[in-house]
């Protein structure tokens, strides 16, 4: 079934610089033969990135437990200062009273548990009809449409995975693994949301790019699925608010 837009496919254009590509690629095998001297570069390199993507993620475990401990440390200051000077007193109700908005406090409510995860693999390893491999992974394009419409939709507060969103927060992907603050994921990837569900579900419906990743769904057996929840709890934004632009008042 033909769709609207494209989910990861290349323009029909590209096919214009097939020959050049072809010369190309030849240059870099023979390069590559020469520099490898018979070894195989492409697995030691896939070992290599492997590897340094799970140092930098024990990386990151280690500095968010630091960070929490600091953070800790922050507060426990701050109540403390707080009980002797008035004037800092203020400042912590004031910056309470901004805590929720900014997803700096953990969230209860009603809402939503949205699932998207690639196609599964088939006994003997084939691709459905007329898909290609891009077709049956989960796209940037199709977590960022559902976040868009998540928010779209007037959420109270909105998580991927593990992590609170808040207004600076980058939704990527390489491949089919997300990279979300600093932490990386792979499918099934969960969006979590309290709000209004009936809301959210026509916001879903009324995406142009959601449209896309469904029909996508439904040609290639993606998984598309949102769950109404009476009560979920979303977690804080547990790192440091980027700014970009300040004014003293």
């Amino acid at each position: 079934m033909a769709r609207p837009l494209l989910r990861g496919r290349r323009p029909s254009a590209w096919s214009a610089l097939v020959p050049v590509v072809a010369l190309a690629a030849g240059l870099l095998f023979a390069t590559s033969g020469r520099t490898a001297q018979g070894t195989d570069l492409r697995a030691g390199d896939i070992t290599e990135l492997r590897e340094l993507i799970q140092d930098r993620n024990r990386l990151i475990g280690r500095q968010s437990d630091q960070l929490s401990d600091l953070q800790r440390q922050v507060e426990r200051l701050t109540e403390q200062a707080a009980s002797r000077n008035s004037d800092v007193a203020a400042a912590q109700s004031a910056g309470d009273a901004g805590a929720l908005s900014a997803a700096l406090v953990a969230l209860t409510g009603p809402g939503v548990v949205i699932t998207l995860d690639d196609a599964p693999p088939r006994p003997d390893g084939s691709l459905p009809v007329n898909a290609r491999p891009d077709d049956v992974v989960i796209h940037q394009s199709d977590v960022q449409a559902v976040v868009n419409a998540v928010w779209a939709a007037a959420a109270d507060g909105v998580a991927v995975m593990d992590q609170r969103l808040i207004a600076t927060s980058a939704v990527r992907c390489v491949g089919n693994t997300l990279l979300l603050q600093g932490r990386t994921y792979s499918p099934p990837f969960v969006i979590a949301a309290i709000g209004d569900a009936a809301a959210v579900r026509a916001q879903l419906d009324a995406s142009p790019q959601v449209a896309v990743f469904q029909q996508a769904v439904e040609d290639f057996g993606l998984t598309f699925e949102v769950r109404e929840v009476r009560e979920l709890t979303l977690p804080a934004y547990d790192g440091v608010p980027d700014l970009d632009f300040a004014s003293a008042r």
